[in-house]
């Protein structure tokens, strides 16, 4: 079957060289429409399997497959020139360097960009496998969009006055350099971080550069949710990536619902994710797709209270630069959906002291879901992000403090909600002067009934007898005027 086709496109192809001698328009056109069914046809058979672990081998061809795309140092020009162009919304930083060196250039939007404030903080995160360099081009095309469309643009301006947007646009630019998945040491970088069930990358130093950036990041910045953009197929992937005995099953992690709404969120506003054959509504369960372990996606969720999903935006890892505006397109409304998403719902808030109305670096947790938000040192604020329903019941607790709960209904937006927790009452004071007045009670008790009563008897007849002798001078000699002074020589004796 496969000698067949092999023949019938030999042949087509000769006809269509011969037909060139006779039209070279017609022999372009023809050459064109063989060449587009023959993608077409090789594209939807490659979309039914897994194409994230291929064979480096299709990036050594003689085909530039970066033409087109920019280079690091034009990413890094584009990042500064953009850090210019729009210095009143921007912040330009790195978070480190890649194995050779390479800045891992970093972009902040946000109305007060650098400022800590109550807002939630999103990242986006490309070029995480240095073969799949599609979502370091995106990424370049949302920040121009933003500084663009800030003032113009309601989802633009919602964005920029609310939340704290940060883009990497390049994970692993070294990989991208030498065309293949691993970064410089060959190192998966989505296999590198510390994982929940497999006792694996639990060694700081051991972990790659680009790893120890990312965790270092997520120390610094308390981000509410965020999204890696990958390549291969076309889909939104939720937690957990993994799962216990290593089989491929679904396995939720306790958010699921969350997820579920966040992945949705991407998949509908795509142009066409949501229409998937293989994937029902466009979303997957990373450990029902195919487990992995060391996963950036779950460390996000276990270890710095990050919603993270990751997006595979494009069936074709590496597709020509030609399709980028294309891409870019596609993917335009869903990657703003999902940074508004923080804003749009979900319940947000402070945690204060009654006492004296200082901000509390408390704790969120949700009535059925064994997950805790933190709040911040700074304003005490946190965001919890939950999935539409009718209502949830929100649990605020702080060392030293009487833990709160109030019922939301989160049907539609989202729900602000403030805490004010009281101190935990200490009983430790009256405690201490109960067994302190108990102790004297008991030794001044002792103290009588000891060898100390003969000199108390003795000390009581001498007092008596001075008393009865104060009392007959008294009588002799003190006329009725001096009488007046008599108690009070007696207080002061």
């Amino acid at each position: 079957m496969v000698m067949n086709k092999n023949m019938n496109m030999n042949l087509l192809f000769f006809l269509v060289l011969f037909a060139s001698t006779i039209s070279p328009s017609f022999a372009k056109g023809s050459l064109q429409k063989t060449l587009v069914a023959s993608e077409v046809n090789k594209c939807s058979n490659a979309s039914l399997a897994r194409r994230l672990l291929e064979d480096e081998s299709r990036a050594q061809t003689s085909v530039d497959l970066a033409q087109g795309y920019m280079s690091n140092a034009d990413l890094e020009l584009a990042i500064k020139e953009f850090g210019q162009r729009c210095s009143n919304i921007s912040r330009i930083y790195s978070i480190g360097k890649s194995v050779n060196g390479v800045p891992l250039w970093a972009i902040e939007i946000s109305d007060k960009p650098g400022d800590e404030e109550t807002k939630p903080a999103f990242k986006y995160i490309g070029n995480v496998h240095g073969d799949e360099p599609v979502g370091r081009e995106l990424l370049i095309f949302l920040a121009n969009w933003l500084c663009d469309n800030h003032l113009k643009d309601p989802l633009a301006t919602l964005i920029v006055e609310n939340v704290h947007l940060h883009l990497l646009p390049s994970m692993n630019p070294d990989g991208f350099s030498l065309r293949k998945r691993g970064n410089a040491n060959n190192i998966d970088l989505n296999r590198d971080f510390p994982d929940q069930f497999f006792f694996i990358n639990d060694d700081e130093d051991s972990r790659q550069p680009e790893t120890r950036a990312i965790m270092n990041w997520l120390r610094d910045i308390r981000f509410t949710a965020s999204a890696t953009l990958h390549g291969g197929a076309l889909v939104a992937n939720y937690p957990w990536d993994g799962s216990e005995d290593k089989r491929t099953k679904y396995y939720g992690c306790p958010d699921d619902d969350a997820f579920r709404f966040m992945a949705s969120i991407y998949s509908h506003s795509h142009y066409n994710m949501s229409s998937s054959k293989e994937f029902l509504g466009g979303i997957t369960n990373g450990a029902a797709w195919y487990p992995l372990y060391g996963g950036m996606q779950d460390w996000n969720y276990i270890h710095a209270g990050c919603f993270e999903l990751t997006l595979e935006i494009s069936d074709d890892k590496w597709p020509s630069a030609a399709e980028l505006p294309i891409l870019w397109r596609y993917n335009k409304m869903s990657m703003l959906n999902l940074v508004a998403s923080l804003v749009k719902t979900g319940v947000h808030g402070r945690i204060y002291s009654s006492g004296d109305g200082r901000p509390l670096p408390g704790s969120i947790t949700v009535g059925g879901i064994n997950y805790s938000v933190r709040a911040g040192k700074t304003f005490g604020d946190y965001h919890r992000l939950l999935a539409p329903r009718d209502k949830y019941q929100v649990v605020a607790t702080m060392p030293g403090y009487k833990s709160k709960n109030t019922t939301i209904w989160l049907d539609e937006g989202p729900v602000t909600l403030d805490f004010v927790l009281d101190p935990e009452v200490s009983h430790k004071w009256s405690v201490l002067q109960n067994v302190y007045d108990c102790n004297c009670k008991q030794e001044f008790v002792q103290f009588l009934g000891g060898a100390h009563l003969e000199v108390y008897f003795v000390l009581i007849v001498v007092l008596g007898f001075l008393f009865l002798l104060f009392q007959r001078r008294a009588k002799v000699k003190c006329s009725p005027s001096r009488q007046l002074t008599g108690p009070k020589r007696t207080v002061e004796v």
